[in-house]
């Protein structure tokens, strides 16, 4: 397979636009995806996940019968750094349970963390800019207005959502929108938000910031 095929079945999945046709098996281009080792793909891969599993077409198994025991692991790989990244951004999906189990809450969030921190992501020898993959799916979410999109948490515009998970926390994040919607929160939560919450919006509000970060990106 040349990679300009590869990159026509990779676009079916989001990973850049194409011409209308029919489609592809989206499992063998995602396995396809995996032994590739093409940084372009693999900071994609996030994008083509979710957009195969939201049209219901990806199936782990499927997708790990196509590979050797080495590329399966990289698979798995890839795939917690997609669940560490729509954690990071707040996203939830109702297929991601069905992947591994519950187990594997404490690996996403440290996968989370590292987005967060924007710290380097190693895969196969292939280097995975967390920005760059969040750059990929919000260029998706521009474009697209299928399910994928319509599935993040906050209701606020995908913009502001991903300038919100650069200066929070997914915890912190989510009593933030707590206090907007006017949830009611428990009295740790009350103290938390007072304590760190609060200081952080406070310093975001205040105008002489804005106009230094304004100046410091022109």
């Amino acid at each position: 397979m040349t990679p300009s095929d590869l990159e026509k079945k990779a676009a079916e999945l989001g990973f850049q636009a194409t011409e209308p046709g029919p489609r592809s098996d989206a499992n063998k281009t995602l396995a396809e995806i995996v032994q590739s080792h093409d940084p372009r793909f693999w900071e994609a891969f996030p994008v083509m996940l979710a957009n195969s599993a939201e049209a219901g077409e990806f199936n782990l198994e499927a997708v790990n019968d196509r590979l050797a025991e080495e590329d399966r692991k990289l698979l798995r790989s890839l795939i917690f750094i997609s669940l560490g990244l729509y954690n990071n951004l707040g996203m939830k999906f109702s297929w991601t349970k069905g992947l591994f189990g519950d187990f594997t809450d404490r690996v996403i969030a440290g996968f989370s963390d590292k987005v967060r921190l924007n710290a380097g992501l190693e895969l196969g020898g292939v280097r995975l800019p967390p920005e760059r993959l969040k750059e990929n799916l919000l260029a998706n979410f521009k474009k697209r207005r299928g399910p994928v999109r319509n599935t993040a948490e906050s209701a606020e515009k995908l913009d502001l959502e991903f300038a919100v998970s650069e200066i929070f926390t997914p915890r912190q994040k989510e009593l933030l929108l707590k206090k907007l919607r006017r949830k009611k929160m428990t009295k740790t939560e009350k103290e938390y938000f007072s304590r760190v919450i609060k200081k952080k919006a406070q310093a975001l509000a205040n105008e002489d910031l804005h106009r230094l970060a304004r100046k410091v990106l022109e």
